[in-house]
């Protein structure tokens, strides 16, 4: 198989799998929105320790105790991804997938912002048009909402500010979701703890099922991003741009034919405009691309900047 089609089956799996993730969610009730995210970081703890010990890479994770500001931008990074997680499960089990679906639309042109306010990047004009319009589309999801998509900008903006600190930040993969999950995994621990005290712990008390899909969020975190860096690795970053629309494309489509949440005319021409930005965007990066030398896509480290659903 070459390098290329194994990058596209690596890119499509990571793609597929964050895409039908709400309906891995709704078969995790009833538990809580809170005690899945604690799973979640639990189980994937433990499953990329254990990949970690089996490739034996834990030599960098001492090098990185000896680097307290690099040890400040994980913890920075482990809040913004677990707020992200958080109101994603939250999104999900309170019905509510295609407004989660929006954020994941409006991120591209998010990233945008945070790289002109934070990294002083200059905008080319066709990012302002796909920015300015992106705008008026919250402007008329807000309309439609009678409020302004707090959920949405909620994800877009925590996993944007989470690309950002993983792009300055530049550790691989693998040792960046371990060290991101260790910061986390005491007060997941600990809540799970307090839980059980409180009686509202579901793990292992709803049947054999239930618990084996609980353990199995950590897999469900671990793999797709393990597939996406082994996809950035082997094909143009322009082309995992323009996949990555799969995955809020078929959220989506899980939240209208599947979970049959409303979508009235105004929202409807909400999203249309919010397609017509990324699309604008996308063209405009497609040129760009053409304009400059041919890369195969972005290193390890930048791939795991984008890869943390």
């Amino acid at each position: 198989m070459t390098a290329a089609r194994s990058g596209y089956l690596y890119a499509l799996g990571a793609y597929l799998v964050w895409g039908f993730y709400p309906l891995f969610l709704r078969l995790l009730r009833p538990s809580g929105p809170v005690e899945v995210l604690a799973h979640r970081i639990v189980w994937s703890v433990v499953l990329v320790a254990l990949l970690l010990a089996v490739l034996r890479r834990f030599a960098a994770l001492r090098a990185l105790l000896r680097r307290p500001r690099t040890l400040a931008g994980i913890g920075l990074a482990a809040l913004l991804i677990a707020v992200n997680w958080g109101v994603y499960i939250y999104g999900v089990d309170s019905e509510q997938v295609v407004e989660t679906a929006l954020g994941y639309f409006v991120n591209p042109l998010v990233s945008v912002l945070l790289g002109v306010a934070v990294l002083r990047e200059r905008m080319r004009p066709a990012q302002w048009v796909a920015v300015g319009v992106g705008t008026l589309a919250v402007a008329v999801l807000t309309a439609d909402y009678g409020r302004p998509p707090w959920l949405a900008l909620v994800l877009a903006v925590s996993f944007g500010g989470y690309g950002l600190v993983k792009k300055r930040l530049g550790l691989p993969a693998a040792e960046a979701l371990f060290v991101e999950s260790a910061v986390l995994v005491l007060p997941a621990v600990g809540y799970l703890a307090w839980l059980g005290l409180a009686g509202g712990l579901t793990f292992g008390r709803v049947s054999v099922g239930h618990t084996v899909l609980l353990v199995l969020t950590g897999a469900a975190t671990a793999g797709p991003l393990l597939w996406f860096a082994g996809a950035a690795n082997r094909l143009p970053l322009t082309t995992l741009g323009m996949m990555q629309y799969l995955t809020p494309s078929l959220q989506l489509g899980c939240a209208v034919l599947i979970f049959h949440e409303p979508m009235p005319p105004t929202r409807l021409a909400g999203f249309v405009l919010v397609w017509a930005a990324l699309a604008v965007f996308t063209v405009d990066a497609l040129r760009q691309a053409r304009q400059r030398p041919r890369v195969t896509g972005p290193t390890p480290d930048q791939a795991a900047a984008v890869a943390g659903r």
